[in-house]
């Protein structure tokens, strides 16, 4: 109850925390909407500008404001949002919401490499108003190189700064759309939805123009993933002025557009047309300001999300590091790096922000196709009423695949540089799932308390040297009383392991984003316990540290002895030493396993050579982890016919 409140609280603070974190990407959207719409070589039409107008408001309306402000917002996973967030929530009721999940995440991932190039290149040719002979393309890689050099050092100096920038941009934007409206007031009139339906259904090749239209709440979906950062409440109250202005500075341009009936637009770029020339330079660096900081919100977003991925099995355990200490400060290198690789090679194959546009657009329409479709699965499952359940769903998929279907068109223009990197991005995704399940599959369990008796008299047995005071291994036995029979191999039989005390550590990850949780199963007083940790799908796996503090929490409760038990080092209260041992799976040859699986397998291991060691990712002291590679048998090869000859 107090997570909700909290979640629903406004404050001044929260406002502008909202207005600098998740209106980076919509909010720039005027720089380029209308353009797109219009065209560089169409003749200016009164009616074709209404109708623009027309969609963009009730796009922004629909989409962004009913969809996402007042319906998809309620949807929260303890106050975190996003479209693996609401997977989660969803997830153990159907199993086929997996794929719309990675569709949808692969697609905001595509976004993120997309966004930035086309935001940065927007802003920066404006500058050509100013020196029409000046060369863009290093200034915007120069720039966007820079944004993503200073991820390493996290962004809590720079977030201070995000909200009053964003304000001004947006105060900014409010101007400059009223400066024109009292030129034309009778542009007002294009609030009025028949002009969208005459554009869409009379105006010749109308329909199309729905791909440009939809560039106008392209970053409608940062409202749902950053709601943990900012709060539904202070989301809802900011959205307010942030699309009043947005509307200001459209209807603004549209005024600017009817005053140039019968003329091409060309190289004018509506936005800054609307400008005085006076203001230029100031509204220039203004909105290079703004546009990067929209990039920045969609790569801190990436990163939240590649995060989550991992602990829901669709993603490489990829390093993850936090630079500070304030809560979703997130950085992950490998990430950072194949997002500039992308980001650079989009400016360098399109070059003009106007060619990026047929990349731009497809691969969130996408994703929010997909979060239209977990989240009536959502609304169904939370016992909602069954006519608004059907009519979210056929409204919002009548909508969403209206402009997949308008984007298509953007295919051969661009367009697949996004099919492709979403592509890609789930093809991983799959994969890694993929061979998770064969793996959970194939992996052998047996009862631990079979093994009990064993392990006590290894744990006598003085004539085999000891191997550890506390030997600590990594399990994925999800029951209490099972274990991994490769454990039991590692202790028995590759080389006998000696310890007065054994550790069995379970990892379960829960659809709660920041659950930390404990429970400890005494096996056998004194000589072995499992522990099972419940960490959410948002928690950094701190193995190491967690292990620590639960053997302080039995120490305190006397539920164990951890002095060692060397006699000379017992009598000086000396704790004993914790070794830890993680098995590493690798495909064995002896199998026969399907083709399709084997290829699987094979990307799987490939993959997974170029990312973050097991040990590594669960935290764990690198100077006390023993490594062990274990064969993952699969069906092994029966029947094998050797004949012996006489000697």
């Amino acid at each position: 109850m107090e997570d909700k409140k909290k979640l629903d609280t406004v404050s001044a603070a929260g406002l502008l925390v909202a207005m600098g974190i998740i209106y980076g990407d919509i909010g720039t959207s005027p720089l380029y909407t209308l353009r797109a719409i219009i065209g560089a070589n169409n003749i200016i039409q009164g009616d074709v500008v209404r109708g623009a107008l027309s969609c963009v408001f009730w796009t922004l309306t629909l989409q962004t404001t009913v969809k996402y402000v007042i319906l998809i917002l309620r949807a929260d996973n303890r106050g975190e949002g996003g479209i693996f967030a609401l997977y989660a929530l969803v997830r153990r009721h159907a199993r086929w919401l997996t794929l719309p999940a990675i569709i949808g995440g692969a697609a905001l991932l595509a976004d993120g490499i997309i966004t930035p190039p086309i935001s940065v290149s927007s802003a920066i040719e404006g500058l050509r108003l100013i020196y029409p002979n000046i060369e863009t393309i290093p200034i915007v890689i120069a720039i966007l190189t820079l944004l993503f050099l200073i991820q390493a050092f996290g962004t809590n100096v720079v977030g201070i700064a995000f909200g009053p920038i964003m304000l001004v941009w947006f105060l900014m934007l409010g101007a400059l759309g009223i400066s024109q409206l009292v030129l034309a007031p009778s542009i007002i009139e294009a609030l009025n939805p028949y002009y969208a339906w005459w554009l869409l259904t009379q105006y010749p090749g109308g329909f199309w123009l729905l791909g440009s239209v939809f560039l106008c709440t392209t970053g409608a979906e940062a409202l749902y993933s950053d709601m943990g950062h900012c709060g539904r409440g202070n989301i809802r109250v900011s959205w307010i002025f942030v699309k009043t202005s947005l509307v200001l500075n459209y209807f603004g341009q549209g005024a600017w557009l009817l005053g140039n009936e019968g003329q091409k637009l060309q190289e004018r770029i509506p936005f800054y047309e609307v400008m005085p020339e006076w203001f230029l330079t100031f509204g220039i660096g203004i909105a290079t300001l703004a546009t990067v900081i929209a990039s920045q919100a969609l790569i801190s977003g990436s990163f939240t999300l590649i995060s989550e991925a991992i602990r829901l099995n669709f993603w490489p355990k990829v390093r993850l590091r936090y630079p500070s200490l304030q809560k979703g400060q997130l950085y992950v290198p490998s990430i950072n790096l194949l997002l500039w690789i992308g980001c650079v090679g989009v400016v360098l194959y399109f070059r003009e922000s106007s060619n990026m546009e047929g990349a731009y657009g497809l691969a969130i329409t996408l994703t929010m196709l997909m979060t239209t479709l977990l989240m009536s699965y959502y609304l169904y499952s939370h016992k909602y009423q069954a006519w608004g359940v059907v009519l979210f769903l056929i409204l919002y998929l009548g909508i969403e695949l209206s402009f997949l279907v308008a984007n298509f068109i953007k295919l051969p223009n661009g367009g697949w540089v996004s099919v492709l990197i979403g592509t890609s991005i789930a093809s991983v995704m799959v994969i890694w799932l993929k061979a998770f399940q064969i793996k959970l599959r194939l992996t052998e369990y047996v009862r631990i308390d079979s093994y009990i008796q064993a392990l006590k008299e290894l744990s006598r047995d003085i004539s085999i040297p000891k191997y550890a005071t506390h030997l600590v291994f990594m399990s994925n036995a999800a029951r209490q009383s099972e274990i991994e029979s490769k454990v039991i191999y590692s202790i028995f039989q590759k080389r006998p392991k000696r310890a007065d005390i054994y550790w069995f550590i379970h990892v379960d990850t829960t659809d709660d984003p920041y659950t930390m949780e404990y429970k400890v199963n005494t096996l056998a007083l004194d000589d072995a316990y499992k522990i099972t940790f419940k960490l959410g799908f948002r928690v950094e796996q701190r193995i190491n540290l967690f292990f620590r503090k639960v053997i302080e929490d039995m120490v305190a409760n006397k539920e164990v002895d951890i002095t060692s038990r060397y006699e000379s080092l017992s009598r000086q209260n000396v704790i004993g030493d914790f070794r830890f041992v993680v098995l590493e799976k690798f495909l064995s040859f002896e199998n026969e396993l399907p083709r399709s699986e084997q290829l699987v397998m094979n990307i799987y291991f490939w993959i997974k050579s170029f990312t973050t060691s097991e040990d590594r990712w669960f935290g764990l002291d690198s100077s006390s982890v023993k490594i062990e590679k274990v064969p993952l048998v699969i069906r092994p090869v029966e029947n094998v016919k050797l004949k012996r000859l006489a000697s």
